[in-house]
């Protein structure tokens, strides 16, 4: 059953990296890059200042950065862990493949660009969510996007995407209960 759903995942991902186009390669290696969101952090940082104020922004600058650090060790753990080979290290599939990415990494399972971008669409859209009722949805399509960017430039197959993002998920979910209990515990006291 594992080797049909992997040979599933195959199929899928030559399907979604081969609707790519040599016109539209730059605009996802810019959407792939990590540092291309910087202001968007920054805008989403500022917007968490202003609706709960410098205390809280410290509050959520640790909680976000133990957040990232959680989700990238444990995306880690479980690369290292499986060990399944990211497309773009398949012998097999890089001639029907196409691989723009700058480096391709040794194993895939599962993706810390998805994982790590929607904890980040989570946390700061359920934080802002009595303020800005719209956010989340934005922030989740944000995230969306980036993972399947993942897909497009060769570097990671649909199941990676899908785990990284529901582990993300769940991960934002957590730290912000965490954050609304810290919050609660040494700025509303």
């Amino acid at each position: 059953m594992i080797e049909k759903l992997l040979e599933y995942d195959t199929e899928l991902f030559l399907f979604l990296n081969n609707l790519g186009s040599e016109p539209w390669d730059n605009l996802w290696l810019i959407i792939t890059n990590k540092l291309t969101f910087i202001p968007l952090y920054a805008l989403l940082l500022f917007l968490l200042y202003r609706k709960y104020g410098l205390k809280s922004l410290l509050v959520f600058v640790v909680v976000v950065a133990l957040m990232i650090t959680f989700t990238d060790q444990i995306t880690n753990v479980f690369k290292r862990g499986f060990q399944r080979p990211r497309p773009c290290g398949e012998a097999n599939l890089i001639d029907q493949m196409r691989f723009i990415a700058v480096r391709c990494g040794k194993y895939g399972f599962f993706s810390g660009h998805s994982s790590n971008s929607m904890a980040a669409a989570v946390f700061a859209g359920l934080m802002l969510k009595h303020y800005y009722k719209y956010l989340i949805f934005i922030l989740l399509f944000w995230s969306v996007v980036v993972a399947y960017s993942r897909i497009y430039v060769g570097v990671h197959y649909p199941l990676d995407i899908v785990c990284g993002l529901t582990f993300g998920a769940i991960a934002g979910f957590l730290f912000y209960i965490l954050g609304k209990y810290l919050l609660k515990r040494f700025i509303s006291s």
